[in-house]
C-alpha cells in the first residue's frame, strides 16, 4: 500500500457517519447523522439539539468533561473504559455527552435537568 492510499483509507475512516436517535427531555424524536468518533456533545449541539439544561446552555465547560451538564442516557451504553463511566452505570447517573464518540445505531435520551444530581428516570 502506498502513502497516498493510507492517506485516502484514513480520510475515508474519519468522514464515516452513524445516524443517532434522539429523545429530548420534552419526548420529541429526532435523528441526526454525524461523523463516527466526534463526541455526542458536539454532534447534538451541530444539529441544533442542546444536551444542557436550561441554564448551563451559557455556563457549561465547553466539552472537557468538568461540569457534568450535558448528561445523556443511552439506550445501549459502552462499556465503560474509565472509573467515571464505571461509576456513573454502577449508581444511575447519565453518561457525559462530551466524553461518548458518536457510534452507529445509538439511542440517547436527554433528560430533565431541573434538579442538578437527580438520579430518577423520570
Amino acid at each position: 500500500m502506498n502513502p497516498d492510499d493510507a492517506a485516502t483509507s484514513d480520510l475515508e475512516a474519519a468522514t464515516e457517519t452513524a445516524t443517532v436517535t434522539v429523545e429530548t427531555a420534552n419526548g420529541r424524536h429526532h435523528e441526526l447523522t454525524a461523523a463516527v468518533g466526534v463526541s455526542l456533545r458536539d454532534a447534538l449541539l451541530a444539529a441544533g439539539i442542546s444536551p444542557h439544561g436550561r441554564y448551563a446552555r451559557r455556563v457549561n465547560c465547553g466539552g472537557r468533561g468538568l461540569c457534568a451538564t450535558c448528561g445523556v442516557r443511552l439506550a445501549d451504553p459502552p462499556d465503560p473504559d474509565h472509573w467515571h463511566d464505571d461509576l456513573a452505570d454502577r449508581f444511575g447517573y447519565p453518561r457525559l455527552s462530551c466524553q461518548l464518540p458518536v457510534r452507529e445505531g445509538m439511542a440517547v435520551r436527554i433528560p430533565d435537568k431541573r434538579v442538578w444530581g437527580g438520579r430518577s428516570e423520570g
